[in-house]
C-alpha cells in the first residue's frame, strides 16, 4: 500500500510540474524561483528517491521522518498560502487551473495523507521544527535578493517594488513565524498519534 501511495502521488507531481513548466514557456530561472515549485519539486524528487534508490544516502536522507516532516511542512503552507491569500487575484482556465489545482491543492493533499498514514509516529522533536525554518529563509533572502538586481518577484507579498522594503520584511517575518508555528503542530500531531497507538 505504502509503495502504490508513494508512486502515485510521485507521477502526479512530476506531471504537474512539467505541465506547469510547459504552460509557462518562460524562463527557467523565474519558474525554479517559486516556493510553489521548488516544495512540489522536494515532493517529487523525494518519492522518487524513496522508490529507486531507497538504500542509497540520499535515500536515507529522505527517508528520515524529520525529512519526509520539513516536506509536509513546505508542501502544507504551498496550499495554505495560495488558497488562503493568492487564488482569489487571478483567475486560471484550462490547463493552467488543472496545473494550479494539482501544485496546490491536490499534491499537497496527497502528501499529507501520505505523511499522516505512513511517517512513523514520535520520531520527531521539537528542535526540528526550528531546523525546518531555513530552508524558506534562504529562500526569502534569495527572491529579494534576485528581484533587487531583475525588479521581478516570485510572489506580490515579497514584492518590494509594490511594497517596499519595510513591508516586505515585515511580510517574511509573518511568514517565518507561520512555519515555526505549523511545524510545531505537525510535531504535536506526530506526538499525539504516538501516544495514540500506544
Amino acid at each position: 500500500m505504502k509503495k502504490y501511495f508513494e508512486i502515485v502521488v510521485m507521477l502526479i507531481t512530476w506531471f504537474a510540474i512539467l505541465l506547469q513548466l510547459y504552460i509557462l514557456q518562460g524562463s527557467l530561472a523565474n519558474f525554479m524561483s517559486y516556493f510553489t515549485i521548488l516544495s512540489n519539486l522536494l515532493v517529487a524528487i523525494s518519492l522518487t528517491v524513496i522508490t529507486f534508490v531507497p538504500h542509497t544516502t540520499i535515500g536515507s536522507f529522505f527517508s528520515k521522518t524529520a525529512t519526509k516532516s520539513a516536506i509536509a511542512l513546505y508542501i502544507l503552507i504551498v496550499g495554505l498560502v495560495y488558497n488562503l491569500v493568492l487564488r482569489g487575484i487571478w483567475e486560471p482556465v484550462g490547463w493552467q487551473l488543472v496545473a494550479d489545482n494539482l501544485l496546490h491543492v491536490i499534491v499537497p493533499s496527497l502528501y499529507l495523507i501520505y505523511w499522516l498514514l505512513f511517517t512513523p509516529k514520535g520520531a520527531l522533536n521539537w528542535a526540528d521544527g526550528i531546523s525546518w525554518v531555513y530552508f524558506p529563509l534562504i529562500y526569502l533572502i534569495y527572491s529579494i535578493t534576485r528581484g533587487y538586481f531583475t525588479s521581478w518577484y516570485p510572489y506580490p507579498f515579497i514584492n518590494v517594488n509594490e511594497l517596499g522594503y519595510r513591508e516586505v520584511l515585515i511580510n517574511a517575518g509573518f511568514m517565518t513565524i507561520a512555519f515555526i508555528f505549523i511545524g510545531l503542530l505537525l510535531i504535536a500531531l506526530n506526538k499525539m498519534l504516538h501516544r495514540k497507538a500506544n
